[in-house]
């Protein structure tokens, strides 16, 4: 099925809500996770992650489908004055592959990506038609390109495919670490933890996670003191929740 037939199509599943263990025991785990990420946020000297609000800065300055080049547009999104890691590892190159397919089938990524930001549309449908489209291009790009060695767009793990949300709506998308988000939940007695990759989930325990950590003025307040302006995103953003996922995954204790 071509791309743009299969975006008519309703992939759209109910996302079963996170079920847990007892509300006051929930919470009171919650809130124990809570007061430790207020603790060490206040103490550490240099947050070792803020290069991921740079990089959403510099998307969200760069990220324009409206120019004659797309594909040296989306290469241009990416950056920060860190590393590459949320976008380049060794033998993991999203952004390598997307741009070539950027410049294989530009009219096709387009309609991909505008699909993928696409608000109105179900999450879980925008994700899989998204990762459909990326098999369709590859396919094809293989096929043009018989001595070619990519064999991978690299986006099956869903860690890219989030990161473009959260860089174009960091209000309400965050990276995606499928380890940290199992162990958070099990640090959290989930009684269904997830044993695959669950995306809308995973968006979905960061808003709830965001509703507690927006309670405490002085978590914002805190980040805020480790942002620069002139050099990372200072509006409301999941980043927040997704810092506190992995800040909690690591402390875990075992």
């Amino acid at each position: 099925m071509p791309y743009a037939a299969a975006l008519v199509c309703d992939y759209g599943q109910t996302i079963e809500s996170i079920k847990l263990i007892p509300a006051t025991l929930l919470l009171n785990k919650i809130q124990a996770a809570i007061a430790a990420y207020k603790t060490w946020l206040i103490t550490v000297r240099h947050h070792p992650e803020l290069y991921k609000w740079e990089s959403v800065q510099h998307f969200q300055n760069h990220w324009n489908l409206d120019v004659a080049n797309p594909a040296d547009m989306f290469e241009s999104c990416f950056f920060n004055t860190e590393n590459r890691r949320l976008w380049q590892t060794e033998n993991w190159e999203p952004k390598r592959m997307m741009s070539l397919l950027w410049k294989f089938d530009p009219m096709t990524v387009r309609l991909m990506f505008d699909d993928l930001f696409n608000e109105t549309k179900s999450i879980d449908g925008r994700i899989g038609r998204f990762l459909f489209g990326c098999d369709t291009v590859l396919r094809d790009y293989k096929k043009s390109k018989a001595t070619s060695v990519d064999n991978n767009h690299y986006h099956e793990d869903y860690r890219m495919i989030s990161l473009y949300l959260a860089f174009r709506y960091p209000e309400s998308y965050a990276p995606y670490d499928f380890e940290a988000f199992q162990k958070t939940m099990t640090v959290f007695g989930a009684r269904d933890i997830p044993l695959q990759h669950d995306l809308p989930r995973y968006f979905k325990a960061l808003n709830t996670w965001m509703t507690f950590l927006e309670k405490d003025p002085e978590i914002s307040k805190a980040l805020a003191r480790q942002l620069q302006p002139s050099k990372h995103f200072t509006g409301k953003t999941m980043l927040l929740a997704e810092d506190f996922c992995r800040f909690t995954a690591l402390n875990s204790g075992s």
